[in-house]
């Protein structure tokens, strides 16, 4: 009989998916970077500056329906709902294309989301970005997350 400690492992590893408090701080790390364009009808929607054709395909794929950009814009629960469907996808993504290195995993999510490609992003306009989410959602992690309370336990009599 042969054992085979390494596979429990790598199955581990492969299967492997982000927790809530990492997609919660890339969402917002996106939200914080956003570029401002100053202009309402810039042609982007929700605190995340999302694209129309972008987000058709992106709730479509979260939400199994299209979502119109008024849609998305006037719902920030479901624009938030549909960004974080999409950050755990990329996040998960990321995570096993760096072997689990969640700064690599960042950056790549965040050049992912300002070009469509995860690599590429080293230099000008799209460097500066990437680093800003980066660095936004290094705060967010660094924010301990609260505990549930605890419910009082009663013992039986």
């Amino acid at each position: 009989m042969v054992a085979n400690f390494g596979l429990p492992s790598l199955l581990a590893q492969a299967q492997q998916v982000v927790s809530n408090a990492q997609v919660a701080a890339m969402v917002e790390a996106l939200r914080q970077a956003a570029p401002q364009t100053g202009t309402s009808d810039d042609g982007l929607y929700s605190q995340w500056q999302v694209k129309p054709e972008t987000l058709k395909a992106w709730s479509k794929y979260c939400l199994k329906r299209e979502l119109t950009p008024i849609q998305f814009e006037n719902s920030p629960v479901t624009a938030r709902s549909v960004v974080s469907c999409i950050t755990r996808r990329e996040l998960n993504n990321q995570f096993r294309a760096t072997s689990n290195n969640e700064t690599k995993a960042v950056y790549g999510v965040a050049c992912w989301w300002m070009t469509g490609n995860y690599i590429g992003c080293d230099r000008g306009f799209t460097a500066a970005y990437v680093q800003k989410v980066v660095a936004f959602y290094q705060q967010q992690r660094a924010i301990p997350v609260e505990a549930p309370s605890a419910s009082p336990t009663v013992s039986p009599r």
